[in-house]
C-alpha cells in the first residue's frame, strides 16, 4: 500500500511517501519559506523521485492537528482535495499521538506536548491500554506549568514518561523541576513526524479507521487569531 502523509501542523512539518513500512522519500520544511508555496512542490519532488502519481497513492494521511491555524488548514485543505478528485481515503493521525508514541520508560502513563507559543503548550495525556496508547481526557492548549499540574491529576500522581520536541518551554518550570525526585523519563523526540504519521497511517487504514474529504476536520484546539479579534470586538 502507497501513503503520501502530509505534516503541515508546525514549521517544522514535512511530507512522507511509504510503501508499505519502505520509506520512498521524504521531504522536511526546513525553511522559512510558507506552506502555501512550499507544499505542492515538495509533493512533486517527492512523488517523481519515488516515480509515484498522486493516482496512484492508494491513502492519504494527514496531520490533524493540533498546531498552527493557518498552517494546518494548507495541509487538510490540500488532502481533501486529492481525496476527492482521486477518489481516495484519508487517515488523520493527531501530532500529538506520534510525539506519545516515542515516550521511553515504563510507565503506566504518557504525557506528550509541543510548543503553542504564546507561552502555552498543546498537551495530552495517554495510558498504556490493550490496543497501545489510549488518550486520557481531550487534546488542550495551556500554560506548561498548568499541564504538569493537570498531567499529575489526571494519572492519579502516578509515575509518568513524557516526551516533547520543544523542551525549553516546560523545562526551566518549577513544577517540572519538582517531580525531578519521581526519576521519570523524558524523550526527547524528533519535531519531523511526517514518516510517523503515515506508518500510523497504515495500521489505522488497516483497520479500518479512515475517513473522505467530506468528513475530515482539525483539531485547532485553539481558536485562530481572526477569531479571536472578532469576537473580542463584537462583545467589546
Amino acid at each position: 500500500m502507497i501513503v503520501l502523509a502530509i505534516d503541515t501542523c508546525t514549521a517544522s512539518g514535512g511530507v512522507a511517501l511509504l510503501r508499505d513500512d519502505a520509506v520512498l522519500g521524504l521531504a522536511i520544511h526546513d525553511t522559512t519559506e510558507d506552506y502555501s508555496s512550499w507544499l505542492l512542490p515538495a509533493v512533486d519532488r517527492v512523488l517523481s523521485k519515488a516515480e509515484v502519481t498522486l493516482f496512484g497513492v492508494e491513502v492519504f494521511a494527514v496531520a490533524a492537528g493540533p498546531g498552527s491555524f493557518t498552517a494546518l488548514r494548507i495541509g487538510l485543505t490540500t488532502v481533501k482535495a486529492w481525496a476527492e478528485l482521486y477518489g481516495k481515503p484519508i487517515v488523520p493521525v493527531s501530532r500529538l499521538d506520534m510525539i506519545a508514541a516515542q515516550a521511553s520508560g515504563g510507565t503506566a502513563y504518557v504525557a506528550a506536548w509541543a510548543d503553542a507559543a504564546r507561552g502555552q503548550v498543546f498537551g495530552a495525556v495517554y495510558r498504556h491500554g490493550d490496543t497501545g496508547l489510549e488518550r486520557v481526557g481531550d487534546e488542550i492548549v495551556i500554560a506548561p506549568a498548568k499541564f504538569i499540574e493537570l498531567a499529575a491529576t489526571l494519572t492519579n500522581g502516578a509515575r509518568i514518561a513524557w516526551a516533547s520536541p520543544d523542551a525549553d518551554c516546560m523545562l526551566e518550570t518549577p513544577e517540572w523541576k519538582s517531580r525531578q525526585s519521581l526519576n521519570e523519563g523524558f524523550a526527547l523526540v524528533s519535531r519531523t513526524l511526517a514518516v510517523a504519521i503515515a506508518r500510523k497511517a497504515v495500521s489505522e487504514f488497516a483497520a479500518g479507521r479512515h475517513t473522505d474529504a467530506l468528513h475530515l476536520d482539525a483539531n485547532y484546539v485553539r481558536r485562530s487569531d481572526a477569531e479571536i479579534f472578532w469576537k473580542g470586538h463584537a462583545h467589546g
